[in-house]
């Protein structure tokens, strides 16, 4: 296995839809290229040969902000770095274009990953709900 990482690298809206199906178990179409090319600082795609292996979206603020989204790595690929360099090369990549900060929020089950692997600092933050019940 010998993955090739990309920042701002091609993929199909399909390619990564299928992904996300897979990594959240949410099925569904959506127009990531469009997604990302109307939000995002970049993105960094993993491939193994041709197919998707891992990507992760970087959105920010258009300042010092940058916010990592969407990071999934397909299951052959887990606990063998692959998240991880997705995450550093996304940093770097935000860092290279001036951004201070980088963020990044998640569920407690991927703690260890994001604060341990990846090095971020746990900070308090608030999120509310805008899906009316």
């Amino acid at each position: 296995m010998t993955l090739t990482f990309s920042w701002r690298g091609a993929f199909t809206s399909a390619e990564v839809s299928a992904l996300h199906a897979h990594c959240f178990s949410a099925p569904g179409e959506a127009d990531w290229w469009a997604r990302v090319q109307a939000h995002s600082l970049g993105w960094v795609v993993a491939r193994d040969g041709t197919a998707l292996a891992g990507f992760v979206n970087v959105a920010w603020d258009g300042g010092e902000h940058a916010f990592i989204l969407d990071t999934m790595v397909a299951a052959p690929y887990r606990r063998t770095g692959a998240g991880t360099r997705l995450v550093a090369l996304a940093a770097e990549e935000a860092r290279a274009t001036g951004c201070r900060w980088l963020h990044v929020d998640f569920e407690p089950h991927l703690a260890k990953f994001y604060l341990e692997s990846c090095g971020f600092t746990p900070t308090p933050a608030g999120v509310v709900s805008l899906v009316l019940p």
